[in-house]
């Protein structure tokens, strides 16, 4: 019942991610990541967490998309009605739509990119999301947003949108897990958080913390 988006950049090593849906709390279901294994979006009817948290460790562990997503939907006997899309740290993309998923559903995937849908207008949502992935004029959260965006424009989740998620990874600056879990305008609500992020303190405080390449950085 969810749009989603995966992305990684290799020439920065940044990860991004974002899903909206028209229940409620996409975040907490759909999306999960970690800078050192990739990115996952576990959706559908009956969304699984063990599938999206299993492909998360598995990748950790050297696995590819593929074989992540491959191993965890082959053994479940109730994947019709589950969707799943992953990204690795090689930018190797792989997807997973069930038979029984609510139409329009489908996913597409690309080096670097992994876009699902279910519930949908129809196919130009996913479409529209790709397009608008592929720009590279503005930031990787606000290029996040702007798929989103065009994902509701071109009709987005047949029910409307409830909530909606935005999560950035990058191996030189702390996460960024923005979640907007219910609002009549949860897109516009979480670009505004986003830009809120931006401002002092907040922005300030986020040079002091560890990341990637400084696991130790701290205030001096």
């Amino acid at each position: 019942m969810t749009f989603s988006i995966l992305t990684f950049d290799k020439k920065t090593g940044t990860f991004a991610a974002a899903a909206a849906t028209g229940s409620l709390c996409v975040g907490g279901w759909v999306l999960r990541g970690d800078i050192e294994s990739g990115l996952v979006a576990s959706q559908g009817t009956a969304p699984s967490t063990f599938w999206r948290d299993n492909v998360l460790r598995a990748m950790h562990q050297g696995q590819s998309a593929k074989e992540a997503v491959e191993a965890v939907t082959k053994s479940d006997p109730g994947r019709g009605h589950r969707q799943l899309i992953a990204l690795d740290r090689q930018a190797r993309a792989h997807g997973f739509t069930g038979a029984d998923s609510v139409a329009y559903a489908n996913h597409i995937t690309e080096p670097g990119i992994a876009i699902a849908g279910n519930m949908l207008k129809g196919p130009e949502v996913l479409e529209s999301m790709m397009s608008a992935a592929r720009t590279d004029d503005i930031s990787v959260a606000d290029r996040m947003l702007r798929v989103l965006s065009a994902a509701k424009q071109a009709g987005g989740d047949s029910r409307g949108v409830l909530s909606a998620a935005l999560l950035v990874l990058a191996p030189d600056r702390a996460p960024l897990d923005l979640r907007i879990d219910h609002s009549d305008d949860p897109i516009s609500e979480l670009e505004s958080l986003c830009h809120r992020t931006r401002q002092p303190p907040y922005c300030d405080w986020l040079s002091e913390v560890p990341v990637l390449l400084d696991k130790s950085r701290a205030p001096e």
